[in-house]
């Protein structure tokens, strides 16, 4: 914040230049900076307008429906957001009761997710799932290390996982021994991901919630899978589940499914608060089932501003907003308040899936019935338009429904994916239905698509 006084440059009897109105003709005809600061100060209500003016070229927000991060908050906890924003919550010395919510989710999570013994789970925030899978894979090759076991580690996971693990392969030195997609399978299955693993495998990752399609993968049935392998061969190997969004989907709509802590073979779980825990981007979570899943050596005691605390975490300085408006989530919805709010998304993404296959030139994938995400694709018969044409007619009236191709094996397949997420009512999925039948003879009178699938391949997760 910028204080009147003798540095902001005000003289006596003069006008601070940070404070004022609008002024609608500075505001004309400024140039705004692109690549170097401004010479002088503009008053924040101007500069305020000039920011506004430009990000209205951005989408609606509420029609994005390639993006799996919360997009609506109710207004008492965007408050609290604004309230903690300036909160670094790293320093727990100062913050203790930021620091006391974040334990708190951490519990909530444990118990949620079926920990045998919660006091032995061990957990914490981070910046998103990303983050969070991350540490886990951390702690997975830390663990695979004190075996003494000589060659190069690896991890086995579906071709559909998001582009973090990837990363993570890349940024530790791990091979990723990706199971690629075939026919129509379109994830991990406990065959594939058992015959991958041997005495390097640092852990099998199961995605409950594939980005490309919605679906679960049966974490169960890798888990007996590698409880065979074990009682043949000795090898050990944990799974780390990247619940990212299906682990605030399934307790509450899918509570007899087992995928967590119940399966002893499951070491760690993450999942992203700012997905289906309906809080704003910028937190994740990750659990373990106790201390042993998480090597001691990689917690670090810090001494910060006077106070000792344990830290594991790629991000040191970070706001405590997300957190609390985490902890709000919780406490505002309860356990039946999330099962109706998750229930709600799945009928809306089922029943629009219906309605779209109702229309006739679309296949779909998947129906929104375990994540409420869907994929559907054109008929081998149509051919006048393809899924680019569809997602570029559909921008045209302010919706985002991203199309693009599959992974490797399967790179034939063009689809759309339309993620429901809290906010998107059965109201907004009916003018939806509405504006994808208006196009549809309109599309159907082209000679030949416009947007072949080598071209136009964009897909965010």
């Amino acid at each position: 914040m910028l204080h009147e006084g003798k540095q902001t440059g005000r003289r006596r009897g003069g006008r601070n230049p940070l404070l004022g109105s609008v002024d609608p003709v500075l505001a004309a005809t400024l140039e705004v900076p692109h690549t170097k600061l401004r010479d002088e100060p503009l008053p924040a209500d101007t500069a305020h307008q000039l920011v506004r003016d430009e990000l209205m070229l951005d989408g609606n927000a509420r029609l994005n429906l390639a993006t799996f991060v919360t997009t609506w908050m109710e207004p008492q906890a965007r408050a609290l957001m604004a309230e903690c924003g300036d909160k670094n919550m790293i320093d727990k010395d100062e913050y203790p009761q930021t620091a006391d919510l974040e334990q708190r989710c951490v519990n909530i999570l444990a118990d949620l997710w079926h920990a045998p013994d919660p006091a032995a789970i061990i957990g914490c925030s981070t910046t998103g799932s990303s983050e969070a899978c991350m540490l886990a894979g951390m702690a997975l090759k830390r663990r695979w290390s004190k075996l003494g076991r000589a060659g190069r580690p690896n991890l086995v996971m579906g071709a559909n996982v998001q582009v973090c693990w990837e990363k993570f392969c890349e940024y530790w030195e791990i091979e990723p021994r990706l199971v690629p997609m075939e026919g129509e399978r379109f994830h991990l299955t406990a065959e594939e991901a058992v015959a991958r693993c041997d005495e390097n495998t640092i852990g099998v990752v199961a995605i409950l919630g594939s980005t490309f399609d919605g679906s679960y993968e049966p974490v169960a049935e890798i888990a007996a899978a590698l409880d065979e392998l074990r009682d043949s061969t000795g090898l050990d190997i944990p799974i780390h589940v990247d619940g990212a969004s299906g682990a605030m989907i399934a307790p509450f709509v899918d509570p007899e499914l087992e995928w967590d802590f119940r399966l002893p073979r499951v070491a760690s779980i993450n999942t992203s608060g700012h997905k289906y825990g309906l809080v704003y981007p910028g937190v994740g979570w990750v659990l373990w089932r106790d201390r042993d899943a998480l090597p001691a050596e990689l917690v670090f005691n810090v001494n910060y501003l006077g106070g000792n605390m344990p830290t594991f975490a790629l991000n040191f300085s970070r706001p405590g907003a997300q957190v609390v408006a985490q902890y709000y989530m919780f406490l505002r919805l309860g356990r039946e308040g999330f099962r109706a709010v998750q229930q709600v998304l799945r009928d809306v993404a089922t029943d629009l899936a219906d309605r779209i296959a109702e229309l006739g030139p679309f296949r779909l994938l998947t129906r929104g019935d375990q994540l409420p995400v869907f994929a559907f694709t054109t008929k081998p018969e149509v051919t006048a338009f393809d899924v680019f044409d569809v997602s570029r007619r559909l921008r045209e009236r302010g919706w985002l429904v991203p199309a693009y191709t599959f992974p490797e094996n399967r790179t034939d397949l063009a689809v759309l994916r339309i993620v429901c997420r809290n906010g998107f009512t059965h109201d907004l999925a009916d003018l939806l239905v509405d504006d994808l039948a208006r196009i549809l003879p309109e599309l159907e009178k082209q000679e030949a698509p416009r947007h072949p699938p080598e071209t136009s391949t964009a897909f965010h997760h």
